[in-house]
């Protein structure tokens, strides 16, 4: 990590010396100096970092460089630090006092240069003892590569408990009929058996029978791709039984190419391509690959999901290597510990926590296994320890060096900005869902996303959350309806090993008990459940972020300096979600570099004025707070990018004041920096103004009234970047008067609008985006699905009191790609048709207190791809036509695997599936209702 520490510097330093900042003589010469040095140095790291754990005094180097990056990082800080405290001071003042801004910033100065030239000294003692490591370059790290290849070859076939039923799946890709050469990528995390179940296939007689002419390729990288064709040009010849022409050793890749081309022409051949990490790997050599129409097959594997897609885009199919299912894995590890024979009761429980740890990866339960077949098994608190402390017990025993060195190779090939992004996640308890959207924003006060042309900084966040994705180092744990990522969380064992490398190159310190080993300095602190865990005299602090999880104690009197003495000046992040919090801790304002604040889930009531004085704060998230009302000063803050600040009460989403926002009588137009902006409170002013936060991407309002209306319209016209657009009328009577927008924003994905329509705004026809449209409270007499149908990507639909009508029409190939549909209280429907071709891909249809609807809807059979349907509240001559013993309409849900009908009743909803629907009556005691049944309500947005 020190590579990436480095790369960081590299990046502030650029910006120091560009930035028209008037340093003291010889600094920026120093400045430049240092950076020439580290620049000169940052080409050995990565390797050396590979060797650092076998050689010592190579180890120390690289703590060094290290030091020294984060040594220049604190100066910059300090310094910027003192430049926006002297700043503020002149906000606003006279021209006078902005003259002597000069003067008052020549202490600052100077200490900086006093502090480049400690650094320069440091720096200049590292390169005088540069290590010269002998054969530098790619060789060593892909040689550690295919070690690591052979480490998974390991794992034999008796191992692999559950391994037949991909294997058959494999095999019948590789001979169904299919003419053309077909690829079939295998792709997913390290460890979970890629290289072996393809071993398995390519070993299996049966394919050995079917292609006589196969090869089995390590790919290493496309600089050494005359290796890589000279070895299938060896493989394909002893096959063949012909040895290869002597020339292929004096031969270019072309040559080789069309070597391999020729012998493979007029063959049925199956080759396979082993751990390709980048697509111009799979490029390179798929040119000396024929497509003679044979039946030919090319097995890949990988870890990354883009050059699955890639690689199988003309012809193929990509075969996602999942996890062990949970009594899979429990068999295998019970195989591997306990020689097939059951686990002893007493041991039980503990080993079913450690093998949660290794999430159903097969090499981890091997390896894990293996260690444990060591143990006494008399001894219950030899096996707790292991549970307890799992990271050590990976870091210290051998056996599990193969296992770490597999699941470490896809950390080791990160270029260094996604190395920090996924260290990151280590600030965060193990078995936590981590939002999407806040570590994109935590990201980005942390200075880990790089700027590209014509991107935000969140949209390139994004696209690292999405590559880290691909290469299957996280994991999505909850999607939106729509599709879209809303939670993610590492697997639990590459976690431990993450941590381990998070501790070692001291990225953040985890106050989880009081018996950690607290490093010299401490720069990133998360705190776990209860602050007793922090011991003052531990640690030097120079905070950068501070974030707090599941704490017990009472917050009434925090004090972020009493917490870390006077180690938090340089804070940039400060995440206090969910914590126990009533009052706005006012040393906050005194933080003045901070950027990211959380207050999120806390019982913070209002915020004060001198926020203003945060000037470098890009997120303030207030979201379930009970802050009603914001100061005008907010608008001071030019540089803030997300102000949500929003509390929504779920138990009765369906009633109209279900959310509240904020009030503000402030001109927000200022805030030009703003993306984010949920939920305010409309007035006629305030509609005026939203027209100049031309980078909105979310925008929430709340209150509207008609009259604001046209100019709320002539705003939005101007929102070109608009993405999600919400819009709640002060009472549910109110018309929500946004009829007249000529040019609405062509980019808007979600829509969200809560009050009466005169007539269905036909501008929505045309915003070809759109994935997600709930509409509340329209009244409408038209039918809204005329004007909606017709939307391309268009995934969930949600009514609610929207159409007073008594049909309901989904004309065939309407509704082309949505996948869940909401309607609720639709009181006057009393028919429901789907044509066939309809919605063909829902996947999902809830209907609820839709009183009159007493007949079940027609055509419900055509949806073929239904996983499941929820009627809430519903007439029972629907339900019971529905019954599978009696039932006349069961036969339209019948291919359904989920149908469940619920009532409300003492103060819940008991649901029931349509199995036990018939006990209802008789049972009044609830016995085969199912109470506890989480499904998703309506709204919840």
């Amino acid at each position: 990590m020190a590579d990436s520490s480095v790369s960081f510097l590299l990046d502030k330093l650029s910006c120091l010396l560009q930035e028209e900042v008037n340093l003291q003589r010889g600094v920026r010469e120093d400045v430049q100096h240092i950076k020439y040095e580290l620049e000169r140095h940052r080409g050995i790291l990565r390797v050396a970092e590979a060797m650092e754990d076998k050689d010592p005094e190579l180890k120390a180097w690289v703590k060094g460089v290290r030091n020294v990056a984060h040594d220049m990082e604190d100066a910059i800080d300090e310094f910027n630090l003192r430049l926006v405290d002297q700043h503020w001071q002149a906000y606003n003042s006279s021209f006078h006092n902005k003259v002597i801004f000069g003067i008052k910033t020549l202490k600052a100065r100077h200490r900086i240069a006093s502090d480049i030239q400690s650094i320069k000294s440091k720096v200049d003692i590292i390169s005088q003892g540069r290590p010269d490591l002998p054969g530098i370059g790619s060789s060593q790290r892909w040689s550690s590569r295919l070690d690591s290849q052979g480490d998974a070859l390991l794992l034999e076939e008796a191992d692999l408990v559950g391994i037949d039923k991909p294997k058959k799946q494999l095999i019948d890709l590789l001979f169904n009929e299919e003419a053309g050469r077909a690829v079939i990528p295998i792709y997913g995390m390290g460890g979970v058996g890629k290289t072996t179940l393809a071993k398995q296939v390519y070993d299996d007689p049966k394919v050995k029978k079917r292609f006589r002419i196969h090869a089995w390729v390590n790919v290493t990288q496309s600089s050494k791709l005359d290796e890589l064709l000279k070895d299938l040009v060896q493989q394909l010849h002893n096959v063949i039984g012909k040895p290869a022409p002597e020339e292929v050793g004096q031969m270019k890749s072309d040559k080789l190419k069309e070597l391999i081309k020729n012998l493979l022409q007029q063959s049925r051949y199956l080759i396979v391509l082993d751990d390709v990490w980048q697509v111009k790997d799979w490029d390179s050599v798929k040119l000396a690959l024929p497509n003679s129409n044979r039946g030919s097959r090319v097995m890949l594997t990988t870890r990354k999901k883009d050059i699955a897609l890639y690689s199988c885009a003309e012809l193929g199919k990509d075969f996602n290597l999942e996890f062990l299912p949970e009594e899979e894995a429990w068999n295998l590890f019970c195989k591997k510990i306990f020689q097939g024979n059951s686990c002893p009761p007493h041991l039980e429980e503990v080993c079913r926590k450690i093998l949660k740890m290794c999430g159903g990866l097969p090499l981890a339960i091997v390896a894990i296994g293996g260690v444990l077949a060591t143990r006494g098994r008399a001894n219950i608190e030899e096996w707790q320890m292991v549970c307890r402390s799992f990271g050590s017990e990976i870091e210290g025993n051998d056996k599990l060096e193969s296992m770490k060195k597999v699941l470490s190779l896809s950390f080791n090939e990160l270029p260094y900005h996604l190395k920090s992004c996924l260290l990151y996640l280590s600030i965060f308890p193990e078995f936590h869902a981590i939002e999407h959207m806040r570590l994109i924003r935590l990201w980005i006060a942390e200075g880990f996303v790089n700027g590209e042309d014509g991107k935000t900084l969140e949209e390139v966040a994004d696209s690292y959350l999405k590559e880290l994705l691909d290469r299957s180092l996280l994991q999505v744990v909850e999607k939106t309806s729509d599709g879209r990522m809303k939670t993610c969380r590492m697997h639990d064992l590459l976690r431990e090993i993450v941590n381990l490398k998070a501790k070692d190159q001291n990225f953040a310190t985890i106050a989880k008990d009081q018996d950690i080993i607290w490093p010299d300095k401490v720069r990133r602190l998360s705190i776990i459940n209860t602050l007793n865990n922090m011991q003052q005299d531990r640690a030097e602090f120079h905070l950068r972020s501070l974030l707090m999880f599941s704490l017990s104690d009472s917050l009434e009197h925090f004090s972020i300096r009493a917490l870390c003495s006077n180690g938090c000046k340089l804070l940039r992040v400060l995440d206090l979600q969910d914590g126990p919090l009533e009052v706005f801790p006012y040393e906050i304002i005194s933080l003045s570099l901070l950027k990211y604040l959380s207050l999120k889930n806390t019982k913070v009531k209002s915020i004060p004025a001198s926020i203003k004085k945060l000037q470098q704060l890009e997120t303030l998230d207030l979201k379930q707070t009970y802050v009603s009302v914001l100061p005008v000063e907010i608008v001071e803050l030019q540089r803030l990018r997300h102000l949500l600040v929003y509390r929504y009460e779920i138990e009765c989403y369906a009633k109209f004041h279900s959310r509240h926002g904020f009030k503000m009588a402030a001109p927000i137009g200022r805030m030009q920096s703003l993306q984010k902006l949920c939920f305010i409170e409309a007035d006629q002013a305030l509609m005026i103004e939203l027209g100049k936060l031309t980078q909105l991407r979310r925008l929430g309002i709340r209150k509207m009234r008609q009259q604001d209306g046209a100019a709320l319209c002539s705003s939005i016209e101007k929102m070109i970047n608009l993405r999600s657009l919400s819009i709640t009328a002060i009472e549910d009577n109110e018309i929500i008067g946004i009829h007249n927008i000529s040019r609405p924003p062509q980019y808007l994905q979600q829509l969200y609008l809560s009050g009466r329509l005169d007539n269905f705004p036909h501008w929505i026809s045309c915003l070809k985006n759109l994935v997600r449209v709930f509409l509340k409270w329209s009244r409408l007499e038209e039918d809204p699905l005329v004007h909606l149908q017709d939307l391309p990507n268009l995934r969930h639909l949600e009514f609610l009191q929207v159409y007073v009508g008594e049909t309901l029409h989904f004309k065939a190939n309407g509704f082309a790609s949505l996948k869940v549909l909401g309607l609720d209280d639709l009181d006057g429907l009393k028919c429901m048709t789907v044509e066939e071709g309809a919605m063909p891909g829902l996947k999902k249809l809830i209907i609820q207190r839709c009183n009159s609807l007493k007949q079940v809807p027609l055509g419900l059979e055509h949806l073929t791809k239904l996983k499941s349907i929820e009627f809430f509240a519903m007439p029972k001559e629907l339900t019971n036509a529905l019954l599978p013993s009696g039932g006349e309409d069961y036969w339209r849900v019948q291919h359904v695997a989920a149908v469940y009908c619920s009532y409300w009743r003492d103060g819940g909803w008991d649901v029931y599936s349509l199995e036990t629907l018939g006990d209802r009556e008789s049972d009044s005691s609830g016995g085969s209702a199912m109470r506890n049944l989480e499904i998703s309500p309506l709204w919840k947005v």
